[in-house]
């Protein structure tokens, strides 16, 4: 479904001159204060609004017509702020993708799981998707995508280990690239509307303006950038590790910065995220 309009949830002072985004942190901050999740967006489906809720990193809770699906979920944040899942998707084995504690914490007795090939071990119970599968679980289509690397090296993401995810819901696409370069399968969707794209992979993969180069070939309607701050997911983790430099010694502010302006008058609407609250 290519919508024609976007609804958002996202409560804001529209006749406020202060920048949006500094709207949106204080938002943030008050929902951080109160205990509750991070800010809510909504895009138009065929039965209603998809409700999306940027949870960590590369963490994603979607909730459509009483249907709770999270992407990725990770212990990391506080489990009591997302909600018992019908479907669990995961596109990578590391810890901040797949999370046992996490789909364990956010599982029913009838809840269903799609992993990777590199997940099979650590969840036996799920629905292991190869690249170009489809399957049709919880009323939701999903399209299992190739995610892989073009520079090579460590870390190294090969063709067949991990999985990005089309997810057709209400008739809307959303896409959950997981950790890929801009690969032929990528570059070969259509028609999708919610694109989620990681930036600042190390070794130079997926700069900020090879993020927003390939977002331009999806051509979104809404595009939100995740899985960009790699030096905060190894500190949740290590909390003494050093950090790493991003190309052209840019900050991940700059970053995203960098990105929303290469898709400026491209259409796209650019969402960010609550993606990183305070490490303590």
């Amino acid at each position: 479904m290519a919508a024609q309009s976007v609804k958002r949830s996202r409560k804001s002072f529209s006749a406020c001159p202060l920048n949006k985004y500094v709207l949106q942190a204080l938002t943030a901050l008050i929902a951080c204060a109160a205990g509750l999740p991070s800010i809510a967006d909504s895009f138009p489906a065929a039965a209603g609004d998809i409700t999306i809720i940027p949870l960590i990193h590369s963490s994603v809770q979607l909730e459509y017509q009483g249907l709770v699906i999270q992407v990725d979920p990770w212990a990391r944040m506080k489990l009591d702020q997302a909600k018992p899942a019908d479907l669990i998707v995961i596109t990578d084995s590391p810890g901040h993708h797949l999370d046992v504690e996490a789909i364990a914490a956010l599982s029913k007795s009838n809840t269903r799981i799609v992993t990777a090939a590199n997940g099979a071990k650590q969840v036996p119970e799920g629905n292991v998707m190869t690249i170009g599968e489809r399957l049709l679980m919880s009323g939701v289509s999903i399209e299992a995508i190739a995610a892989y690397d073009i520079i090579l090296g460590a870390p190294a993401h090969p063709r067949g280990d991990a999985n990005g995810y089309v997810l057709t819901i209400g008739g809307s696409r959303l896409y959950f690239a997981g950790v890929t370069e801009c690969v032929d399968e990528v570059k070969a969707l259509r028609n999708i509307d919610v694109a989620f794209m990681p930036m600042n992979v190390p070794l130079g993969r997926m700069t900020p303006a090879a993020a927003a180069a390939c977002t331009k070939t999806l051509n979104p309607s809404v595009v939100y950038s995740y899985h960009y701050n790699q030096d905060w997911a190894r500190r949740a983790v290590t909390p003494d590790y050093a950090g790493a430099e991003l190309p052209g010694g840019i900050s991940i502010a700059q970053s995203l910065d960098l990105f929303e302006q290469e898709l400026s008058g491209s259409g796209i609407e650019v969402r960010r995220g609550d993606w990183y609250p305070t490490l303590d």
